[in-house]
């Protein structure tokens, strides 16, 4: 076969027309142009665009949080404050090394179960993944040691409570971001809090921090908080809340300290409580403030009011007499009782006996509407101005909707429903001469405001009535050894499906000390007594007495009452 050489091969005897040579080179050239512009386009003319696009990707702005301010007592005790804290976070990808015994021990020191860790890193298609907040520093430190792959770290701060489930239903507590959801905490969150900084950075996929894009704008930290209460009285309140409920087998308890000149509460406390401090003990039922949240038909300690008033008006005086009878009396259809047969009665003893005829018959001299805009201007039915959340208003109908007999059981603290709060409140008016001082959990700083309800000369005298019923013909449980004490007792039935239970009953005691001179205004309420009776002076005034003694004492109140001791007592009584 004969060989062609390459230069003579036939295919290359043929010449491209010169047009399309051009044509070629244009298209070329034109490419590199085109190129050469994108270029210079993109590496000149929008060099600061894509650079911002670029950092838009990467960069982030970090809130820098502003320091939670202190809630602390009035002498300055500590009830809240922030320490530091650290959120453990993961990248689901980058933990997929880790050894069964490292996700194990991780668990257990974040309180997880192994499923809910593995849960959690299951989604590697996510770079950011929280496995828990506000992890005390010392666990963190222990985390740190454990060497996970994938598993971080961020600096935050976590609330502590040092009383923890003593005054939580004071302070209340806040959410993980820090911000406030129950109590003070959440009344004055935004004081508390301050105004966080910010700080915009670029940080690479691992979220480390590579370089500041704009000038830090630095925190304001919140300011701290001084509360009217004295951790003190709080504590005495509490244990003495806690032995009632645990003696009578109650199923709640609530106790007020009102400063009688100033209005600021000393102490509040409700059980049954829960502790801020851990999360797990934050259950409904505990949660609630029972003292302002919680209204109740107040019985027998809505009295001293209605007689005030018709002292007030002159439709009775301190000679008018009252037949009580036998202790039942025919009224609109319906048949009050009294606990036991009283007789004549005049004002005085109506209240130291707690007569509900009594009270009846009083009723009959006064209007519906006087009785509304008396009990209106004490504050039943309106929410009180205390700025704290869930305070409730309690429940009084209309004045014209009344009928007679409603006006009689509302005279005697029924067909009404009240809170704790409103009623401590208004009895400063009896500890004062007549007028109603606004209540605060703030320490106060100036004088209180204060309203006008009754004359001073029938506020003291219905304080003296009030020394009578606590004192040895009334209730005898409320009185306290080297003081003159004044109140009244309460004991209401409970509405139970529509009717009032023979069972379930609400016992109180209300009153104040000094007599001589009042300092302080105490209420006592405790709910569903099942053992060892249930009428508030058996019940509420043992509580009352030893929360007033307790108190003046510590508030270094001189003793108006002659004192001897019970030492002195015991020998006298053994020489007899």
């Amino acid at each position: 076969m004969k060989r062609v050489p390459f230069f003579d091969n036939p295919m290359l005897r043929g010449q491209l027309p010169t047009w399309r040579a051009r044509l070629v080179l244009v298209l070329l050239l034109a490419a590199f142009v085109v190129l050469a512009g994108r270029a210079l386009y993109l590496q000149g003319l929008s060099t600061e665009f894509l650079q911002q696009q670029g950092e838009r990707r990467y960069e982030r702005t970090l809130t820098l949080a502003a320091t939670r301010g202190k809630i602390l007592d009035r002498n300055g005790v500590v009830l809240a404050s922030s320490v530091p804290a650290r959120a453990i976070w993961a990248i689901p990808e980058d933990a997929k090394p880790a050894t069964a015994e490292q996700l194990s021990n991780l668990a257990k020191l974040l309180g997880l179960s192994v499923a809910d860790l593995r849960g959690r890193l299951a989604d590697v298609d996510r770079n950011f993944v929280y496995l828990k907040r506000q992890v005390p520093t010392e666990i963190a430190d222990q985390i740190k040691k454990l060497e996970v792959p994938g598993i971080h770290q961020q600096a935050e701060t976590r609330r502590y409570y040092p009383d923890g489930e003593v005054t939580a239903h004071l302070v209340g507590f806040t959410s993980v971001e820090d911000s406030g959801q129950e109590g003070v905490e959440l009344t004055f969150d935004k004081l508390l809090s301050g105004t966080p900084g910010s700080r915009r950075v670029i940080k690479d996929r691992l979220g480390r921090v590579i370089e500041d894009v704009q000038a830090v704008t630095a925190p304001v930290n919140g300011r701290d908080l001084s509360l009217s209460i004295d951790t003190r009285l709080q504590y005495l309140v509490f244990r003495e809340l806690g032995e009632a409920v645990k003696k009578h087998q109650a199923s709640a308890a609530s106790a007020i300290i009102m400063d009688v000149r100033t209005g600021e509460i000393l102490a509040l406390a409700s059980l049954p409580t829960f502790d801020p401090n851990d999360r797990e003990s934050f259950q409904t039922p505990n949660l609630r403030n029972r003292a302002i949240t919680d209204t109740f038909e107040p019985g027998s300690i809505m009295k001293p009011f209605t007689a005030a008033l018709a002292l007030d008006l002159g439709r009775i005086n301190t000679k008018t007499q009252f037949d009580t009878g036998n202790g039942a009396f025919r009224y609109q259809g319906s048949t009050i009782h009294d606990v036991s047969r009283n007789g004549m009665l005049n004002v005085a003893g109506v209240l130291r006996r707690s007569s509900n005829i009594g009270m009846t018959m009083i009723s009959e001299k006064l209007q519906s509407r006087e009785m509304w805009e008396r009990f209106t201007e004490l504050g039943f039915g309106r929410v009180p101005q205390l700025g704290f959340p869930g305070a409730a208003p309690g429940r009084l109908r209309p004045w014209d909707r009344w009928r007679l007999i409603e006006k009689a059981t509302m005279a005697y603290g029924y067909g009404l429903s009240v809170s704790l709060l409103q009623v401590a409140r208004a009895y400063t008016v009896f500890a004062r001469n007549g007028d109603m001082v606004t209540p605060t959990l703030i320490k106060r700083d100036s004088d209180p405001t204060s309203v006008k309800v009754y004359s001073p000369e029938v506020a003291q005298l219905v304080r003296s009535m009030l020394e009578a019923a606590a004192g040895p013909e009334g209730t005898k449980a409320a009185q306290v050894q080297g003081y003159r004490v004044a109140g009244k007792s309460g004991t209401a039935r409970k509405i139970v499906d529509g009717k009032y239970s023979t069972q379930r009953y609400r016992s109180s005691f209300v009153g104040f000390a000094p007599v001589s001179n009042p300092r302080i205004v105490v209420a006592v309420s405790i709910d569903e007594p099942k053992v060892g009776g249930y009428y508030g002076g058996a019940v509420a005034a043992p509580v009352f007495s030893t929360i007033v003694g307790g108190s003046l004492r510590m508030m270094g109140v001189q003793p108006d009452a002659p004192f001897e001791s019970t030492i002195v007592a015991g020998v006298q009584e053994k020489a007899r």
